[in-house]
């Protein structure tokens, strides 16, 4: 499902050169619940925004289901990636002034899908039937992250990435979330890529991949 060879990308900061991706190589396999695991600024989520089309290398390749990522023009592969993938961020990244109802139905408003009865369906699955109509600033931490998820797979995307999606969240919350988000990826049948810095949660998926300066290492 997605592959990716000698990836490179460094930035400049104060006349430094700091390498995030230093050569990484990964392939992630259909339907896999996959974990990028490792400490602050190790380069998961960099990783992450490059595997997903937001962060383009300067070294290296990313295949998406075949498809060559950043060969594609910009506004195609943004296209590729509202239809093929989902995001479920940490900070939520609701917009404020939009009911649940109208967050959730964001993806598949970008998608040109008209999709309400199964964002509404999605809701009532992630148990917010009776917060619909509510603002970002009327729901829980854990019920903004629940909106988020619907938000994501409303458009039946083949690849959903996570980062950090229960890092604002108490325990409780962070298993049922997490419980919630693997039912509904199973259900679609989709690949998940999650980045977590928490090796508990990480365990629970197929496969972990540890990053350290940029590397993949071993478990």
């Amino acid at each position: 499902m997605i592959e990716a060879q000698n990836l490179h990308l460094s930035y400049s900061i104060a006349k430094k050169t700091i390498e995030v991706l230093h050569g990484l190589n990964v392939h992630i396999r259909e339907r896999e619940r996959c974990f990028l695991c490792g400490a602050s600024g190790a380069g998961k989520t960099t990783l992450m925004y490059t595997l997903a089309g937001l962060e383009p290398p300067q070294q290296g390749w990313v295949k998406v289901a075949g498809q060559d990522i950043y060969t594609l023009p910009t506004s195609k592969r943004a296209k590729f990636r509202n239809d093929k993938m989902g995001f479920i961020f940490q900070n939520y990244m609701l917009m404020p002034e939009l009911t649940a109802l109208e967050n959730a139905s964001l993806a598949t408003a970008i998608a040109g899908r008209e999709a309400t009865a199964r964002v509404e369906s999605l809701l009532e699955r992630v148990g917010l039937a009776d917060r619909m109509d509510h603002l970002p600033n009327e729901l829980s931490g854990g019920e903004q992250q629940r909106v988020a998820i619907a938000r994501a797979l409303a458009h039946e995307p083949s690849i959903i990435f996570a980062d950090e999606p229960t890092g604002n969240l108490d325990s409780s919350n962070s298993t049922q979330i997490l419980d919630l988000l693997f039912e509904l990826v199973d259900e679609l049948g989709s690949t998940l890529v999650v980045v977590t810095h928490d090796a508990q949660i990480a365990s629970r998926g197929d496969r972990v991949l540890h990053i350290s300066d940029g590397v993949i290492v071993p478990n």
